[in-house]
């Protein structure tokens, strides 16, 4: 599987501020480069941070785009799919409505009764095996490298993933990033708790290998464009 990660940055490399509210860093030129980077998708994800604080939709803007999909024998909106280790989606988030398939990523830890409802309001529960979650020692937590290989058993041979913070650096930490596109705005967020690009305990040794391959001006602000490859 080829995947993609894409986020949309301050100068100061913040995602929102330390309030975890939805920041408009980027404009109407990048979110139509971002509409472009779904459209070629076969699924996006996102963290269940995302979901709880945003209620996105995760679906294509454009409606050229969604019937070029659908002439050549796609769906029109790429699949979504949600990192939720303990089904925490709530039932009529947006992103569980019939645009498009939804595939909740759980880990065993995810109550049988929320699997229940979340299957019932529309959502393909895909439970992933994982390990002791680091920062507490008792939850489980979904092992991207495993949850990658089970959403590609469904036939998803290209995804993107949109964050937060916390998956991005899974994707890293499980090494199965091949390119990264990173909207920096021309602002600056601060605060020690604002979340980043890449969360998580970080890298202290072996780090991602990132090759600069383009960049691009786009609104007040620069896409940075890499590929990744081994640490």
């Amino acid at each position: 599987m080829h995947v993609v990660v894409n986020a949309a940055q301050s100068v100061d490399g913040k995602l929102a501020t330390r309030r975890r509210e939805q920041l408009r860093i980027s404009g109407p030129e990048d979110f139509d480069r971002v509409d472009r980077v779904r459209a070629a998708a076969d699924a996006v994800l996102v963290g269940v941070g995302t979901v709880l604080a945003d209620d996105p939709h995760l679906t294509l803007d454009e409606e050229d785009r969604r019937v070029e999909r659908l002439r050549n024998g796609r769906p029109g909106n790429p699949a979504r799919v949600v990192v939720d280790s303990t089904g925490r989606t709530p039932t009529d988030a947006r992103i569980l409505d019939d645009a498009a398939t939804t595939y909740l990523l759980v880990s065993a830890a995810a109550p049988e009764e929320r699997r229940e409802a979340l299957d019932a309001a529309g959502a393909e529960v895909v439970v992933v095996e994982g390990g002791a979650d680091e920062s507490d020692g008792e939850a489980d937590h979904v092992d991207l490298a495993a949850g990658i290989d089970a959403l590609a058993e469904r036939g998803i041979d290209r995804l993107m993933v949109e964050g937060g913070g916390e998956v991005i650096y899974s994707c890293f930490e499980a090494g199965v990033v091949d390119e990264l596109h990173a909207y920096v705005g021309s602002m600056v967020i601060g605060g020690r708790d604002a979340p980043t690009l890449a969360d998580g305990e970080g890298f202290t040794e072996s780090f991602p290998r990132l090759d600069l391959v383009d960049t691009e001006r786009l609104d007040d602000g620069i896409v940075l464009s890499y590929e990744v490859g081994d640490g």
